[in-house]
């Protein structure tokens, strides 16, 4: 069982910048491939990056392409997402995921965190 929590989330201006963690548990995070996706009120889930189990491995949807970073460390069972340049059409619940696949562009996840909410304002 792998157990992930997701933290800093927040209010931001639009242009600013968020730095996203999620820790997980358990002792297969090291073999597992992790990803963000965000659901903003009414729209469905969507998958924004995913990153492989070594690190070397990523995948951006095209609207974070420039402006989000997905990164690891498997020492600290920890992923990041690292975003810049937040517009109001940012603002969302982001979710971290984690899976033992390996196509990082698939949204099919076996463990999700709970949430943390980004709020971008004008």
């Amino acid at each position: 069982q792998v157990q992930l929590v997701e933290s800093g989330g927040g209010l931001v201006q639009a242009g600013g910048s968020l730095r996203l963690s999620c820790a997980a548990s358990g002792r297969t995070f090291s073999r597992m491939s992790m990803g963000w996706f965000r659901q903003a009120p009414g729209k469905e889930r969507e998958l924004i990056a995913a990153i492989g189990w070594g690190g070397s491995g990523t995948y951006y949807v095209d609207f974070a392409k420039g402006r989000f970073t997905i990164s690891r460390d498997n020492a600290k069972n920890t992923v990041y997402l690292q975003m810049n340049s937040l517009k109001p059409e940012d603002a969302a619940v982001y979710y971290c995921a984690a899976k033992f696949g390996l196509a990082l562009q698939e949204t099919e996840y076996d463990y999700w965190g709970q949430g943390t909410q980004v709020t971008v304002s004008s």
